[in-house]
């Protein structure tokens, strides 16, 4: 799978998904840390990637501006979490999200979201990423 990992999360959880095969690239890394999420919204689409940020904004801009694409994973925990757990939380879900992706998209709701004990998707996790979510 192919991510951009947003600037509020670790330039290692890039390096990490790595490591596990994927394609991941941190926005630090391309050019973008200072961008707005719209350009890194814009980015993933052009590039075919997923983004993964600690950031429910995301959620709201992909529903407001009724887009299906890209995939948006949000990493969030009420109890602190470090890039390792990030990443081994995200490794350990992607299978579950994979089965899960084709209904998710069939609905138009493009959100995941990984909590310490597993992921929500679809209108769960669009539930979870919206402003006013209490963790």
């Amino acid at each position: 799978m192919n991510f951009v990992v947003d600037a509020n999360l670790s330039a290692r959880l890039a390096v990490l998904l790595q490591v596990a095969g994927h394609d991941a690239v941190h926005v630090r890394d391309i050019g973008l840390r200072a961008a707005s999420d719209d350009e890194i919204i814009d980015y993933a689409i052009s590039t075919d990637r997923m983004v993964i940020s600690h950031d429910t904004d995301f959620g709201t801009l992909l529903a407001y501006r009724q887009l299906s694409k890209p995939s948006f994973i949000l990493i969030r925990s009420s109890d602190p979490i470090d890039v390792d757990d990030q990443a081994r939380l995200a490794v350990a879900n992607l299978d579950a999200m994979s089965d899960n992706w084709r209904q998710v998209r069939l609905r138009c709701s493009p959100a995941v979201a990984f909590e310490s004990g597993g992921c929500l998707c679809g209108d769960d996790a669009t539930a979870f990423a919206s402003p006013g979510h209490i963790i």
